[in-house]
């Protein structure tokens, strides 16, 4: 089992999700996952950098520490074989340190190319063959597609690395979870759900098994329970209002009932770290392999000692 860390693009901007990166890894974090955002969830966060960028400069400044997409949409704001070529990029700038995280996507941040954004069927269907076209692409030479949602035209990538990256499919339900097996070669969740690991299993899935848990770490619970509460609390509205609304200012609506008690009852909170390795045992016998965490605390540098120190 490997512990990561969470940049939460939407709460930082580049040079500080970079300067934080190479602080994971002094630390002792395994990997670091970061999110590929246009808009953030809400905006008190105030930021949303282009991931490819960020985590190219984060590759350079570090040499342990492995990356991850946590995830990226390649159907909407971007076709599939320009992922293909930003993750195989990746691969080679990092040493093959680098996991393509994907999934089917939110409207927050798929909408702005003025593409619309599909019913779920619809969007699990274009992930299939937005996965189909990356490995395709990964093969080598001169590639063409002609699906019923995509469609890939003499297209090649140049710059393949020696070892190709995993892929890693957000699955909140059997399907997807199944697709991950089929199409992926890891699996990405966002909780400790021990049937969605059965599933990717079940289908023939081997490979790496993502989960985030939410965190707060500050030196009091109150404090960490009231910063989460500031930014954060989009992440207890659930998954199918988290991938249908349009911008920051929906978000903040959804939100306006959640209450600190449901920060408490969604998030692990404050310095004590028997409440953490509880979550992260939790997390592990059902399951999962790659655990990260991600931390909505006022303090990174005093969540990123404490996780120094009395965590990993």
């Amino acid at each position: 089992m490997e512990l990561g860390f969470k940049l939460a693009a939407e709460a930082f901007g580049p040079k500080e999700l970079i300067r934080q990166a190479v602080r994971a890894e002094e630390a002792g974090f395994a990997f670091a996952e970061m999110s590929d955002h246009y808009h953030p969830w809400l905006d008190v966060q105030g930021h949303s950098p282009f991931v490819w960028s960020t985590l190219a400069s984060i590759a350079s400044k570090t040499s342990r520490l492995r990356l991850a997409t946590g995830v990226t949409c390649p159907t909407v704001r971007y076709h599939p074989a320009i992922i293909a070529q930003a993750a195989a990029t990746l691969a080679i700038i990092s040493d093959d340190r680098f996991t393509l995280g994907v999934g089917a996507g939110e409207r927050l941040n798929e909408h702005v190319v003025g593409r619309g954004f599909p019913a779920v069927r619809e969007r699990q269907a274009l992930l299939a063959e937005a996965l189909e076209i990356i490995k395709l692409l990964w093969q080598g030479g001169y590639q063409s597609y002609d699906g019923k949602y995509l469609k890939l035209e003499d297209a090649r990538v140049f710059d393949l690395p020696d070892k190709l990256p995993d892929i890693a499919v957000a699955a909140g339900g059997k399907q997807a979870a199944e697709l991950a097996a089929t199409h992926g070669s890891g699996l990405f969740a966002t909780e400790p759900r021990a049937d969605l690991v059965a599933a990717f299993e079940g289908a023939g899935g081997t490979g790496p098994k993502y989960v985030e848990i939410p965190v707060a770490w500050a030196p009091s619970s109150d404090e960490a329970v009231k910063a989460a509460h500031e930014t954060t609390r989009w992440a207890v509205t659930g998954w199918k209002v988290m991938s249908e609304l349009p911008n920051p200012v929906n978000f903040e609506a959804a939100g306006a009932t959640v209450r600190p008690e449901d920060i408490r009852d969604k998030f692990v909170v404050g310095p004590d770290p028997q409440p953490y390795l509880e979550a992260i045992r939790k997390h592990q016998e059902a399951g999962f392999d790659h655990i990260v965490l991600m931390n909505a605390g006022p303090d990174v540098d005093g969540f990123l000692d404490f996780a120094a120190k009395e965590l990993l």
